[in-house]
């Protein structure tokens, strides 16, 4: 048996700015754009070569608007592996992304944390050989 989680949904206020977001600041790929009626679309996108995508779902209810930005209470979202921790960071950092710190070396890697365009955090990765 074979399996892989082939995307996760990401609330968002907004299609078009999540979208440019995603791939003008952190250089992702605009997999699909799909409307479905009704001003919903099908929306993903994911790092180059990313087996997993990230659904863009604009938020309809109130309740889904309150997640936006905070869809695991505080805690680190996504975490995006990279062959080059610095390299992606200078290149974010010029694009205007969120940093909470500095890259930092820990036992597994080279680590920083960044908030994406609503504030929901991810680790920028770059494990050891």
């Amino acid at each position: 048996m074979s399996q892989n989680i082939a995307a996760l949904t990401l609330l968002v206020r907004d299609y078009d700015e999540a979208i440019a977001y995603y791939t003008e600041k952190l250089g992702f790929v605009l997999l699909e754009d799909t409307p479905l009626g009704a001003g919903k679309r099908w929306v993903r996108v994911a790092p180059k070569g990313s087996e997993t995508a990230l659904l863009l779902a604009q938020a309809s209810t109130e309740e889904q608007k309150a997640h936006i930005g905070n869809q695991t209470g505080g805690r680190v979202f996504l975490f995006l592996h990279t062959d080059d921790c610095w390299r992606d960071y200078n290149a974010y950092k010029a694009r205007g992304v969120a940093f909470r710190e500095v890259p930092r070396e820990e036992e597994y890697g080279t680590v920083v944390v960044f908030e994406d365009l609503y504030g929901n955090a991810w680790d920028l990765v770059q494990l050891r050989s």
